[in-house]
């Protein structure tokens, strides 16, 4: 079975341990989420996936299909089918989102090919259309004065066009009403399927109300804590995370 694997994996931001030796794998085809409190070190993880520099990985591995990516640079990452959702997207002024996903995938492609402008507008009606999206979205500058959940429907239909193996979703539900919530999850739902492996972070359980996981993980000081099923993120929204730092407890089955 195709996946990503975390091995023993140690980060460092400056000379402080941010990652303390998690190991997780990620299945194509299943959705896993991470939960934690603030400082957990769920975000970096996602940025060390996805290669970003100001990162030191001091231990570790990460596999993709068996092989090592941490060497890669980010966008050979991105190629190779690792998808990062950013918390905070970035605004593109004069971009259109339509010129700035035909770059994307014109980028996927193998040296000397061109993308057909008629098979990529296909395309990317397809998605709109699957994600329930206005066609003028594409028309609009990258993520200028949209609103938060206009920001996360845009990173979802980049996924969509872009296809990965391997999305990253860090904290997607941040800054979303329960309208935005729902419309993002309906997107991430549609995306769903045996090729993709689906990882979510967030601190709150109701995203995943609207996106069931397969498992749930608990990060706490750096490390998975506890794993479990969906049931534990209900667990988790009862509890709060003090509990978990008071003893670590084993991983459940």
């Amino acid at each position: 079975m195709k996946s990503l694997v975390i091995k023993d994996l140690h980060v460092n931001i400056g000379d402080r341990e941010i990652i303390q030796g998690l190991s997780l794998e990620i299945e194509c085809g299943k959705v896993h989420a991470i939960m934690g409190p603030n400082g957990s070190g769920k975000s970096t993880l996602s940025k060390v996936i996805a290669g970003h520099p100001d990162y030191t990985v001091t231990g570790g591995e990460v596999l993709m299909d068996g092989e090592n990516i941490l060497g890669m640079e980010p966008d050979e990452r991105a190629r190779k089918g690792i998808f990062l959702a950013f918390q905070y997207p970035m605004e593109v002024p004069g971009v259109t989102i339509a010129n700035f996903l035909r770059a994307a995938v014109q980028a996927r492609l193998p040296e000397g090919e061109e993308l057909e402008a008629t098979e990529y507008y296909y395309k990317l009606y397809e998605k709109m259309d699957l994600l329930e999206m206005n066609r003028a979205f594409t028309s609009r500058s990258v993520n200028e004065g949209f609103s938060g959940g206009e920001k996360k429907r845009c990173e979802i239909l980049q996924m969509a066009m872009l296809e990965p193996k391997y999305a990253i979703l860090d904290e997607t539900d941040s800054g979303l009403d329960i309208d935005a919530l729902k419309i993002v999850s309906h997107g991430v739902n549609v995306l769903r399927g045996p090729e993709r492996g689906i990882l979510l972070i967030t601190h709150y359980q109701r995203l995943l109300d609207y996106i069931v996981p397969d498992y749930v993980h608990v990060m706490v000081a750096g490390k998975i804590v506890l794993s479990g099923g969906k049931e534990l993120a209900l667990e988790l929204e009862s509890k709060g995370y003090d509990w978990l730092t008071e003893e670590e407890p084993a991983a459940a089955v």
